[in-house]
Order: structure tokens, then C-alpha cells, then sequence
């Protein structure tokens, strides 16, 4: 599986319509057709298409076509995620209407077009899941803690200073997170 860290946008035209694809994660997504909506009113459609994995790691997947005609615009686009193995993002696609009918084939081509356009121009990137870790340690040790994270790459980090201790949590890789205990056992 793979997956994107920020957003892009592609452009794809066919018989003056024009389709704006935007690849967003999933986090970005939420209120985000609302809001391309208001900014393109002129447009005819947003449609969206969108993959992640719950709780329970297993995918979710949902599209819309927006008052096209069912199955022409969400699904290719949907279908273009899937075959690119993305995950943990969104697609929408704003189309302004060039005044020449597509059909619903030339429709479901231009869709998926548009997707795959964004696809292409966006940094992609290896999906790998990360894991939570908690830990505590004494105010002595903080340097050499961030010595640790910032030595394996590991950038999320929250910490909080109570009275005697410090409290971590961080965010990262098993492969890191692994590497990571094996370090505090020798230090």
C-alpha cells in the first residue's frame, strides 16, 4: 500500500470540460467538498472518492458522483485508487462543464484521467503503519532521549515535565520503534 503526506492538485481537460482533481490525505478531507463547492460555483460537480483503514486495519472505501449519472464519476475514480494501492486519502474532482455531452463511458474515462493526472504528479510514498509508545524517564536523561529519537528519525513527539519525571510519547514505525527500545536498554 502507499499513501501521500500532503495535497495535489491535476488538471485534465476533454471537449472543453474541464476536470480539478484534488489528492488530499484523509485527515484534509472532512468538509473539504463543502468547501470546493463554494470556491467553484460556476462548477457542476465535486465529485469524491476515498480509501483508509479504520481501527481494525481493514479498508474503507466510498465514493460519489454528485449527480452524475450513477457509476460514471466516483467509481473510476475510486477504481484508479485502488489499482494505484493508494491509501489513507481522498480524491475530488471539480468539472465545469464544456457544453459537449462525454456519455457515460467518455465521462467515466475523463474522470479516472483526471485521478490518474494528480496521481502522477503527487509524491507517493510507501505506507507503513505506526505505533504508539509511552515511556517515562528522569529529567538527566532528556538529552540523550532526543540524542535517540532524532538519531532513528523520529519527529512526533509529545513530552510532558512533571515533578520528578518525564513523561514521552511518540509516534513512529515498528522497525524504528523496535530499534528505538533496543537503544534505551544499552543507554
Amino acid at each position: 500500500m502507499k499513501t501521500i503526506e500532503q495535497s495535489y492538485i491535476g488538471t485534465y481537460e476533454v471537449k472543453k470540460s474541464k476536470f480539478i482533481a484534488h489528492l488530499v490525505p484523509i485527515v484534509q478531507y472532512k468538509g473539504l467538498q463543502a468547501k470546493l463547492k463554494a470556491e467553484h460555483p460556476k462548477a457542476r460537480h465535486v465529485v469524491y472518492a476515498l480509501r483508509y483503514l479504520n481501527e481494525f486495519d481493514q479498508v474503507v472505501e466510498n465514493s460519489s458522483d454528485d449527480e452524475e449519472p450513477k457509476g460514471a464519476a466516483g467509481v473510476p475514480a475510486l477504481n484508479v485508487l485502488r489499482g494505484t494501492e493508494l491509501i489513507n486519502m481522498a480524491v475530488l474532482v471539480v468539472r465545469y462543464f464544456g457544453g459537449t455531452k462525454l456519455g457515460i463511458g467518455g465521462m467515466a474515462r475523463a474522470y479516472a484521467s483526471a485521478v490518474k493526472e494528480v496521481v502522477s504528479v503527487a509524491n507517493i510514498k510507501k505506507y507503513e503503519k505506526e505505533f504508539t509508545y509511552k515511556f517515562d524517564c528522569a529529567y538527566s536523561e532528556v538529552q540523550k532521549r532526543e540524542y535517540l529519537l532524532n538519531k532513528l528519525e523520529i519527529f512526533q513527539v509529545e513530552r510532558e515535565f512533571l515533578g520528578d519525571k518525564v513523561s514521552w510519547e511518540i509516534k513512529t514505525t515498528q522497525e524504528k520503534l523496535e530499534e528505538f527500545k533496543a537503544l534505551l536498554t544499552k543507554s
